[in-house]
């Protein structure tokens, strides 16, 4: 273990459903102390039991993001009930899936307050705990959306893209002052969870992530291994994500060509989208509803449960030495043909 052996308190927003519930039973099952912020009810007493049952320690604390005074709150609470944060995950957030010509500029607005604003304060109040003792790591989980945008999604990836330079700005300041806290990010793939069913859509059909599909608990054990490995500028989950962010660099024109044409049709299913369907916009989906919605969205038939991406890029140390040995012995072994 690297920066995680020391440490015994941890705050993840967003900790009720999907990538967030994934990654709290990750840290629950290193014996962590895990405060868990999130909006339902419901979902953060299901939450807090996932953490008892792997053996950790949860403080539910019901907080809404976009407010910076609930945010500091519930970091007073967690230093006072479970000690002084030692990491900070950044995961909460909502999104529109629509045109940006459908979005209400309220919408808009309410998405970029959860989804960029939250990782803000959050980060803020982390910064705020960790400075003082000259200790601590932020991770900020991102997506290969923060790189390249798509269409329908216009609200959530000016968000991610946000994230991206407000934390290399950070990033910076702590280098400047010789900083021992950590702050890094977490790009990740399409993943199954919760939010294709819940997030507000005007589209016609039910909305989907768009393939190749990850489970969530691909997308916890990268950010719990980039808890552990801050040092690191960022991380890439998934061939896609890197493949993605990649061709973003070399070829950006043909991308938005090649997304105003397919970006519409691959965002959703064949099934129509049913008229009642609820929005966690502006109200959490379990609130007064009694149901937990857990790590896993609907597309379990399709998502993959390994990424050998994320496996290379956790032991690229040790690839890298083995490259460097296998070239030297190449060398050595041509070296003493040309000498025969």
């Amino acid at each position: 273990m690297g920066s995680l052996r020391h440490s015994k308190v941890a705050v993840v927003t967003g900790a009720t459903a999907g990538v967030g519930r994934a990654v709290v039973r990750e840290l629950a099952g290193l014996g962590m102390r895990v405060g868990l912020l999130a909006r339902g009810s419901t979902g953060l007493a299901a939450a807090a039991e996932d953490v008892r049952a792997a053996g950790g320690e949860p403080l539910p604390i019901e907080t809404d993001v976009s407010d910076y005074r609930q945010v500091a709150a519930a970091a007073d609470r967690v230093s006072a009930e479970l000690g002084p944060i030692d990491l900070w995950i950044n995961d909460a957030f909502t999104s529109v899936f629509a045109p940006f010509v459908d979005v209400e500029p309220e919408e808009f607005r309410r998405v970029t307050e959860v989804t960029y604003l939250g990782y803000v304060y959050g980060t803020r109040v982390a910064l705020d705990r960790m400075l003082p003792r000259d200790s601590g790591t932020i991770v900020q989980v991102g997506s290969a959306l923060a790189y390249r945008s798509i269409p329908l999604q216009s609200a959530y990836c000016g968000a991610k893209h946000a994230i991206v330079g407000f934390t290399e700005s950070v990033r910076t300041e702590l280098l400047h002052s010789h900083s021992r806290v950590r702050i890094t990010q977490v790009h990740l793939p399409a993943v199954n969870t919760p939010q294709f069913e819940w997030v507000l859509s005007r589209l016609d059909r039910h909305a989907q992530p768009v393939p190749p599909i990850y489970q969530p608990e691909v997308a916890a054990r990268a950010i719990v291994h980039a808890a552990d490995h801050p040092r690191r500028r960022e991380y890439w989950v998934g061939a896609s994500t890197v493949a993605t962010i990649m061709a973003n660099r070399l070829i950006p024109g043909l991308l938005d060509r090649y997304l105003g044409r397919t970006g519409f049709a691959s965002q959703q299913t064949d099934e129509p989208a049913p008229p009642d369907r609820p929005s966690n916009l502006w109200h959490p989906v379990d609130d007064g509803r009694g149901t937990d919605a857990g790590a896993h969205g609907g597309f379990d038939d399709r998502a993959h449960d390994r990424s050998p991406q994320v496996w290379l890029s956790r032991h690229r140390p040790l690839l890298t030495a083995g490259a460097v040995a296998a070239g030297a012995a190449g060398a050595a072994v041509a070296v003493a043909i040309r000498r025969g």
